[in-house]
């Protein structure tokens, strides 16, 4: 974003102060492209101020329009919840009849934890998918999981060896323990979590291979929320995935799905790493620019 742009909105919001006059309890409207995102909160129950509030809720809706082309709703409310100690402490959503976003917010939070959350961008993210069920949590969560990093990397929020090194430490937590089944029959945390985002990053890898780079998840993801509206919208997954298949030109989504539905999968993880070259250093990581996979890597953090 230039300077001007900047101040630009660092005066629009400002000016959403005002007009809120001294009322505590306000809503205030922010624009993202053509969307309309209402935030409800009270302006005097935080200490970072409502302005470095604002401006977290702006930058996080910022980061999800420019992943999908678009924000994924026309219209949504966010309601910031405040409660004791700091830090954002979790949220939900919701698109029945309209968008809506609940986020428990610490009354301490601090600037600096605004710009570093991943929350915020993680509930938008699941506008952008139709509901496929709860047995299908998995690819709703795993896909708010995945995205979420990827998205803030091409934004210039997170640091793409930031994202590695977490996919690196807690990707493991989404492969199948004993007793486990497919990912649509077993809705454990880990699994839910960590499993769904392994399957989109599977998936990813293999669109990019099997297109020489020229299309990966993200452009699947797009077109799943172009033809769908997406969260207002019940879809089974197979149309979901057949959505996304056909605007990348693969059958990628619909085939990894097949296999790992209903049996547990063990991805080798360790030789997928080095492959992309990613290698572990300390609590960071390398990465290798002459890794056989370094160019999907990239191609993965980059922005289309």
């Amino acid at each position: 974003m230039s300077a001007a742009a900047a101040g630009a909105r660092a005066a629009l919001l400002a000016a959403l102060l005002l007009l809120a006059g001294g009322v505590a309890d306000a809503d205030e409207e922010l624009r993202i492209g053509g969307a309309a995102l209402r935030v409800q909160l009270d302006r005097d129950a935080f200490g970072a101020g409502a302005p470095a509030i604002l401006q977290w809720v702006q930058r996080s809706a910022d980061i999800v329009a420019r992943y999908y082309g678009r924000f994924p709703a026309a219209t949504a409310t966010l309601r910031l919840v405040a409660q004791s100690g700091d830090g954002v402490h979790g949220g939900k959503t919701f698109a029945n009849p309209d968008a809506y976003i609940r986020v428990q917010l610490g009354r301490e939070v601090t600037a600096e934890q605004l710009s570093a959350d991943w929350v915020l961008v993680h509930e938008m993210t699941h506008l952008a998918l139709p509901d496929t069920g709860e047995e299908h949590a998995w690819l709703s969560e795993g896909l708010a999981t995945y995205v979420e990093g990827i998205a803030r990397v091409q934004a210039g929020n997170r640091s793409e060896a930031d994202v590695w090194a977490e996919e690196m430490r807690s990707m493991p937590r989404g492969l199948p323990e004993a007793g486990d089944r497919g990912l649509d029959h077993t809705h454990s945390w880990g699994r839910t979590y960590w499993g769904g985002a392994m399957f989109c990053l599977l998936a990813d890898v293999d669109i990019r291979k099997r297109t020489q780079l020229r299309f990966g998840l993200q452009q699947a993801l797009r077109a799943i929320l172009r033809e769908s509206g997406g969260l207002a919208t019940d879809w089974p997954i197979e149309r979901v995935l057949r959505t996304g298949d056909a605007a990348v030109g693969t059958h990628t989504l619909e085939e990894l799905y097949a296999g790992m539905k209903e049996q547990p999968v063990t991805p080798d993880l360790t030789a997928l790493w080095r492959e992309l070259g990613v290698m572990a250093d300390g609590s960071s990581v390398r990465l290798l620019e002459d890794a056989p996979l370094a160019p999907v890597r990239r191609a993965i953090m980059r922005a289309p």
